[in-house]
């Protein structure tokens, strides 16, 4: 059985993981026939209140965050090495723009994580999958935008990828319910909620964007 390694930000769309994507992900993979391995870093984010969409001036923990959505079987990403893993998904969220990375606040000058960003820099080294959703691939464009130039896409909005492409990405325009795919680096995509008016349209570009993952495993 394939191991598909998931990265969450925490747990909730607007200061971590987007739920339905993190589900939808996991049912993706098992699916098609794969084991998801959850991870996450053991770093802070700062809470944000779900039914105001306001900040609390709390912090909490990504790692017991993301514990909630993987049912507590999750590991510290700074203890998963590629060798462990046959592909590797971001389902999305604002987490993964604020938390693994600082595409949020800082756009194309953002940088990504210190595990998160060996991780990602692994994987595709070593010619293994990665699948990004939602605003994920901003942080795919930052660890790997100057270095391969990858096709990737969030669906439609100009500003963001405009961002995207100044990090040496090439940014594809893409309906919700596809997924594009860069064959010649292993990266798949999917806009989602980026783009998604329902949870079946989600659902449908995740699915083509998981499979299209694990079709593409060695």
């Amino acid at each position: 059985m394939k191991k598909i390694g998931v990265v969450l930000s925490g747990c909730g769309v607007r200061d971590g993981s987007e739920i339905h994507e993190a589900v939808l992900t996991l049912l993706a993979i098992t699916n098609n026939g794969g084991k998801a391995v959850f991870m996450a870093p053991d770093i802070e984010l700062a809470e944000v209140n779900h039914q105001t969409m306001q900040e609390t001036g709390s912090r909490r923990s990504v790692l017991v965050e993301a514990a909630r959505i993987a049912r507590g079987d999750i590991s510290d990403i700074k203890a998963v090495h590629a060798d462990d893993l046959d592909a590797l998904v971001f389902p999305g969220g604002f987490g993964a723009a604020k938390n693994l990375c600082t595409f949020a606040t800082e756009g194309a000058g953002g940088t990504v994580q210190p595990d998160v960003l060996r991780l990602v820099r692994d994987m595709a080294g070593a010619k293994k999958p990665i699948c990004a959703i939602c605003i994920a691939p901003a942080l795919i464009a930052l660890a790997l935008g100057k270095e391969l130039s990858p096709q990737l896409t969030i669906g439609n909005d100009a500003g963001t990828a405009k961002a995207i492409e100044a990090t040496g990405s090439r940014h594809v325009e893409c309906a919700a319910t596809d997924c594009v795919i860069d064959r010649e680096h292993s990266i798949v995509s999917t806009p989602a909620y980026m783009l998604a008016q329902n949870i079946s349209e989600a659902a449908a570009g995740i699915e083509k964007a998981v499979k299209a993952t694990m079709e593409l495993i060695r």
